[in-house]
């Protein structure tokens, strides 16, 4: 039986904490000291990514937070609204290039995340990653220069693990609650083409690229705590709710992250003045704080501080006139929609395209709201559950 002692348990007064398997580890710490919950996240999303890469072919990267994903994306390249956006360098590999539209899928959240990576890191990948405020990060290898500079982040403390690519869990996953020990076969749905031909609307054109956010959204869900949806575009998440204990506050929440992910692209935000030398931390809070509610009555009182000259505010009108131009999102729940109002919240944020397993008594009123929306929605027969 191989150990790992950890940095601590859940808290930091929960000392002893380690992890253990009998036949020996498929994870290596290279660097720093990871605690509970970091390896909660790791091992959550390098299977989010793992299986990211399997179903699409394409690099895959995941940030994570506290055990569910801020993003989750693939190797799409960037359009150049989305390079403005996440304040992108000019030149990425295909691997940054995720890495950096898992951790722009929600850069609030993301803020000193978990990171995955489904391929071995790069020099390209580990420069992006070098500049933020991260944990740390699980990868099936890294070059010798990616590891030269992710183990001098952080003052060298920067935890930096690597996991055996060939390892499968076992089929029983087993846990410990107050004393009382549970046991259940590991999940092993994995979205497939046949499942897209059970489309339950009028409307049944879907799109490949459709496809491809469907199978990104289904899959993060895998690894979100319940209750949870997803928005995903351009082969990334742009919101996920997560936690919540009703459907509509899960679709409410991750719409309006998916809104200020749309927002953030819009020639209002993108020319926004800032003032040189702020880090990209800064623009991004300062961003958030322009798309609020109160914006429209007090754009940012400190405008001195980050502007060369006071922006106009952008109106709660302008805001949803641009929003109301946007389509072709897509959005997976991990359980069924109980009720047609959340079909009609997604709506809102311009959905096209919805994944859920069906099975509800209401299935009839929730196909009827997406008909009237001229949605595609199929129905997948599998719950996603996840605790």
């Amino acid at each position: 039986m191989e150990r790992l002692d950890l940095k601590y348990g859940l808290n930091p007064n929960q000392t002893g904490a380690y992890i253990y398997r009998k036949g020996g580890l498929p994870i290596k710490v290279i660097n720093g000291r990871p605690g509970y919950i970091n390896l909660l996240d790791a091992l959550n999303a390098w299977q989010l990514v793992r299986e990211l890469k399997a179903s699409t072919g394409l690099e895959a990267s995941a940030s994570f937070k506290h055990v569910s994903p801020a993003g989750a994306a693939l190797s799409i390249p960037l359009t150049e609204d989305e390079r403005k956006m996440y304040f992108a360098p000019g030149s990425l590999s295909p691997l940054a290039t995720a890495y950096v539209r898992a951790r722009g899928a929600d850069r609030m959240s993301s803020f000193g995340d978990f990171i995955a990576l489904s391929d071995i890191c790069d020099e390209s990948t580990a420069s992006v990653i070098a500049k933020e405020v991260s944990d740390g990060i699980i990868a099936p290898g890294y070059s010798e220069e990616a590891l030269d500079m992710l183990c001098r982040k952080k003052k060298g403390q920067y935890t930096v693990m690597e996991i055996d690519p060939c390892y499968e869990g076992d089929v029983e996953e087993i846990r410990t609650v107050f004393g009382i020990t549970f046991s259940e076969p590991h999940n092993t749905y994995v979205p497939s083409d046949v499942d897209f031909s059970n489309i339950v609307t009028k409307n049944r054109e879907l799109p490949e690229s459709a496809i491809l956010d469907l199978k990104v959204a289904l899959i993060t869900l895998k690894y979100t705590q319940s209750n949870s949806v997803c928005f995903a575009r351009h082969g990334q998440t742009i919101g996920v709710g997560a936690g919540q204990q009703s459907r509509i506050h899960c679709t409410r929440l991750a719409a309006g992250k998916a809104d200020m992910w749309h927002l953030r692209q819009s020639e209002q935000v993108l020319s926004l003045p800032f003032l040189k030398g702020l880090s990209r931390n800064d623009r991004d809070n300062i961003i958030e704080q322009y798309l609020s509610e109160d914006a429209e009555i007090d754009v940012i009182g400190n405008w001195k501080e980050y502007f060369t000259h006071r922006p106009e505010a952008f109106t709660v009108a302008e805001r949803k006139a641009y929003l109301s131009s946007i389509s072709g999102v897509s959005l997976a729940s991990d359980a069924f929609f109980p009720f047609p109002d959340n079909i009609e919240r997604a709506v809102r944020s311009g959905t096209s395209y919805i994944a859920e397993p069906g099975g509800s008594t209401r299935d009839g009123l929730v196909i009827e709201c997406a008909d009237k929306n001229n949605i595609v929605m199929y129905f997948t027969s599998s719950r996603l559950f996840h605790h």
